[in-house]
């Protein structure tokens, strides 16, 4: 029987979970190349053979998605197999188009098929977009299991962003400082961490649930993106942000998540429009009849307000939800609004792939997006910051950047929360976890 030859289109994460699940070990299909897109530095690299499986003995090599076009021609794709997450509906048709023209099928696979079976309770925690604060549901849902001495553990969706790591756990800063390369790692499991809580991650779901089963009494899913889960849940949570209406409607696989939770949470909704938050109810009680809509606003608290009362600020958001996740600014400036006299845009001083963040994402305000995908990047970013003539930094990102870069300027940093309890949402758990 011939192989179907099949190039995955991702984003370091998806792609790889599809890959392991779907077709490692599948001998109907060839997959011929991944291809790179949203997150920097992956193309150019090798899915390891220790990772492959047996058909594949020399890894999985990872091209740039500009490149999709000259591949499927070269090895007569036959289909391309759509694997990211944060994308609109438009997009995902376009590529769907450029596949189709090219001879190519365009394929999305169903959530159901790769999902893994656990062995513990699961709760998912995944949004609509980027950006909408599921670490913070994460870490109140962790906190809460933590309380009452039941064992829970948080799954993070993969960011292979250095190395290609089957499984990796985090449970002290110690953990994170020799296995998180990045920034953005840093900034998702820094704060769980700190609080005590264990974090597992890598890029083979298999071996990450099977090593969060062996300390745990449930488990918590902490989807990246909008992305839809790799583990079935005993309870989906989803979250809309208030600040983005329409936007539950418009995203890939963001709907799907809509649709599916059984529990949905509108974020950030004190910060909203009351007519545009009326909207987004109607929305979503329209697009999911059965899920109970609950509501966070946002808390937002400032380190030293009086140190930067009156002075030009420049204000550095966490990358992700003010790049691809679309949010022109974040909470930095939220909660800055009204205390500074200025906020300075810092596109005329940015250097390198910086530059080149606000090249690509046009739509970002007057803040710096706290990317770091490399030691370069990283750089980079200290550089900008150094160039920005400003009175003070606010920082408002999860991970303390002053312990990351320098910054020679005086900084405030900016804490964020939800008013929200979730106690009556983990309460069976609690009650079954006990009875066993």
């Amino acid at each position: 029987m011939k192989k179907q030859k099949i190039i995955i289109m991702g984003a370091a994460g998806r792609d790889f979970h599809n890959f392991n699940i779907l077709y490692r070990d599948n001998p109907e299909y060839e997959v011929i190349a991944f291809t790179a897109a949203q997150i920097p530095f992956i193309e150019e690299r090798i899915y390891p053979s220790e990772l492959t499986g047996r058909y594949y003995p020399d890894g999985i090599p990872i091209y740039a998605e500009e490149e999709l076009d000259a591949l499927i021609a070269k090895h007569n794709i036959d289909q391309v197999i759509f694997s990211y997450s944060d994308v609109s509906h438009e997009h995902v048709m376009h590529k769907a188009s450029q596949c189709l023209s090219l001879g190519a099928d365009f394929v999305l696979p169903g959530p159901e098929k790769t999902m893994l079976k656990s062995n513990v309770p699961v709760i998912s925690v995944c949004a609509v977009r980027t950006g909408c604060g599921k670490s913070i549901i994460t870490k109140k849902l962790a906190n809460l299991f933590k309380e009452k001495d039941i064992k829970a553990a948080v799954i993070r969706h993969p960011m292979p962003y250095c190395d290609f790591v089957p499984a990796v756990k985090f449970s002290t800063i110690g953990d994170i400082d020799s296995g998180a390369c990045t920034i953005e790692e840093r900034e998702e499991f820094e704060p769980l961490v700190e609080r005590g809580i264990t974090v597992y991650a890598g890029v083979d779901y298999e071996k990450v649930l099977e090593e969060a089963e062996k300390t745990s009494e449930i488990i918590i899913w902490d989807g990246g993106n909008n992305d839809l889960p790799f583990i079935k849940s005993d309870l989906e949570i989803v979250l809309i942000d208030a600040l983005r209406p329409g936007h539950e409607r418009l995203f890939y696989p963001g709907e799907v998540n809509l649709k599916r939770a059984d529990i949905l949470v509108i974020t950030k909704t004190n910060e909203a429009d009351a007519s545009e938050l009326k909207v987004l109810r109607d929305s979503a009680r329209g697009e999911n009849k059965n899920a109970e809509i609950l509501e966070a606003p946002s808390i937002l608290t400032l380190s030293d307000s009086d140190a930067i009362k009156g002075k030009k600020v420049l204000v550095i958001e966490d990358g992700p939800s003010i790049t691809h996740g679309g949010m022109p600014y974040g909470a930095g400036i939220a909660a800055s609004k009204g205390i500074v006299s200025g906020f300075i845009d810092p596109r005329p001083y940015s250097v390198g792939s910086i530059k080149e963040t606000y090249e690509r994402f046009p739509h970002i305000g007057p803040a710096l997006p706290a990317i770091g995908y490399s030691d370069v990047q990283i750089k980079e970013l200290e550089e900008t910051i150094s160039r920005i003539p400003c009175d003070a930094v606010v920082i408002a990102t999860p991970v303390d950047l002053r312990r990351i870069i320098k910054i020679d300027k005086p900084t405030v940093r900016v804490s964020y929360d939800f008013d929200i309890d979730l106690s009556g949402v983990v309460k069976p758990f609690m009650n079954n976890i006990k009875n066993d």
